[in-house]
């Protein structure tokens, strides 16, 4: 009598480990899809962010070739002959004794 005691308290005891055990995954699969749908959430938030980053980069590296640019045309101008060149070419002057020369 004393084994068929003891076995009729070990399905009581089963019983609640499996209502645990069934808490316990339930929790963990909350949890394992909380943690899914914030690590979705921060990857495209960090695509976005590093978009940003190169489109900002590629302004950065276009404003540096213009100021570069701007620089060499800072420079020539400095040059005497490089002035005469334009004022003869672009602006039509001449220099004194010269003709210009008008073409049609």
């Amino acid at each position: 009598m004393a084994t068929a005691t003891a076995t009729a308290k070990k399905p009581a005891g089963t019983a609640a480990a499996k209502r645990r055990y069934k808490l316990w995954m339930t929790f963990i699969l909350l949890f394992m899809g909380w943690a899914g749908y914030t690590l979705f959430g921060q990857l495209q938030q960090q695509k976005a962010t590093h978009d940003k980053l190169t489109s900002i980069q590629t302004q950065i590296e276009a404003a540096k070739a213009n100021n570069d640019e701007l620089k060499r045309q800072v420079e020539r101008l400095n040059d005497p002959e490089y002035i005469s060149q334009l004022a003869t070419k672009e602006q039509g002057m001449v220099k004194q004794g010269e003709k210009q020369i008008f073409r049609d």
